[in-house]
């Protein structure tokens, strides 16, 4: 009985339940965890290392540089060849490097939308998290409310074992009712603090930080009808997208295969550094008179195709399997979005369903609480009738919470 005493207490400072406009509190904490989730982060660089990897493929070929020196110099006209320095610099064949540059591009285009898919799975949890927080939260004090109900039922009953007209087991009841309520709040409690610092880390906050939640859920709409919902899923899930991009990387990779298979071209340049000459018949200008070579060209013909055809044949496998992982995928989808239709359709039902059968159990109980004060009868279905009303504010509350939490998924299939 000492929990009841002082359940004023736990509830300013364990429940954080705050009615100042909590629902638009969501959008806050999404916010945050876009910006602090360390899961989040590790995709975003992901993403920007793969960016850079876009100028690297269209990069030429670093040019070689090579010197040489001459042991035994030779002669020539105008004096002894001391030593060589050279520089070549190798084209592989048109637009080969612009192909390669189109690969990774839409390798960088994936990474973006895996980036994007693990944004709107965080949000979908954030979501969740905060949706069976709220659960957690209501049950909290929907128990606390029916354990007042007990006390004035216990109070109600002791009146009534005075003046005769019932028997001291009416208040042996209702303290075995206040004790498993009071369990079941101990338990709700943990379960409470469990939650909020599952929350938090989502977050990546203070894991006891405080959450701010509604005092009555906003229940949640579907914007678009069936059909709507599928077009979207096919069109805008970053998982199919993703694919998408691979499947035109893999198309690149057929056409960057092909071209890289073609001649390479060479272009070079010598230049020879000439000694003094011991001709006398020289001129002063003559001797030692540098040679510049320049320029030579080169080609690199492909004769070992094998190499070729394998990388052909590798991009040709790879487009085959990610176009029927695309398709794949897309099935697995419309699955899942059907169960998940399914279940926002019966949290729909399960709503009106316990409105209902709450404001009626709420009646019945007024009536049996009356006829218990005016003549101490039905006690035991008076008690029974309190369950009921427990049972039916809860199961409403499930069901708002069902709802939302089949709503944020749907949204998270739609790339949202």
């Amino acid at each position: 009985m000492k929990l009841i005493k002082n359940n004023t207490v736990f509830v300013i400072m364990f429940m954080v339940s705050l009615s100042v406009s909590a629902q638009s509190e969501l959008d806050n904490y999404l916010q945050t965890a876009a910006e602090n989730n360390p899961g989040l982060k590790a995709k975003f660089s992901e993403y920007m290392a793969a960016l850079e990897k876009v100028p690297q493929a269209g990069a030429l070929p670093d040019p070689t540089v090579a010197f040489g020196y001459f042991v035994q110099p030779v002669e020539t006209r105008t004096g002894p060849q001391q030593f060589r320095a050279g520089i070549s610099q190798m084209f592989p064949w048109f637009g080969t490097l612009g192909t390669q540059e189109d690969v990774a591009a839409e390798m960088a285009k994936s990474r973006y939308e895996m980036f994007e898919e693990a944004r709107s799975g965080l949000f979908f949890d954030v979501k969740s998290a905060w949706y069976n927080l709220y659960f957690t939260d209501r049950a909290i004090a929907v128990t606390l409310e029916n354990i007042e109900i007990l006390n004035t039922f216990q109070k109600l009953a002791l009146v009534k074992i005075e003046t005769g007209k019932a028997t001291a087991v009416d208040e042996l009841r209702v303290e075995m009712e206040i004790l498993d309520l009071e369990n079941r709040l101990k338990s709700l409690y943990d379960k409470h603090n469990s939650q909020k610092i599952t929350f938090n880390n989502l977050l990546n906050v203070d894991e006891q930080r405080q959450v701010l939640l509604p005092e009555l859920l906003k229940e949640e709409e579907l914007s678009l009808d069936r059909d709507a919902i599928t077009d979207s899923i096919r069109l805008s899930n970053h998982q199919v997208l993703d694919l998408e991009f691979q499947e035109a990387s893999y198309s690149y990779q057929q056409i960057a295969a092909r071209k890289m298979g073609k001649p390479k071209f060479t272009i070079s340049m010598d230049y020879i550094f000439i000694g003094g000459s011991s001709n006398a018949m020289l001129s002063a200008g003559e001797s030692g008179k540098d040679a510049v070579m320049f320029p030579m060209a080169g080609i690199s013909v492909p004769l070992y195709r094998k190499k070729y055809t394998s990388m052909k044949k590798e991009a040709v496998f790879m487009l085959e399997a990610v176009r029927n992982r695309k398709a794949d995928k897309i099935n697995t989808l419309e699955s899942v979005y059907g169960e998940a239709n399914t279940g926002y359709q019966d949290a729909r039902r399960r709503i009106e369903l316990n409105t209902g059968q709450l404001e009626l159990a709420k009646k019945a109980l007024r009536i049996l609480e009356s006829e218990y004060a005016t003549n101490g009868s039905n006690f035991e279905e008076l008690l029974r009738m309190e369950q009921q009303v427990l049972k039916y504010s809860l199961e409403l509350e499930k069901a708002r919470t069902d709802l939302n939490v089949s709503v944020a998924f749907i949204n998270y299939l739609m790339g949202k």
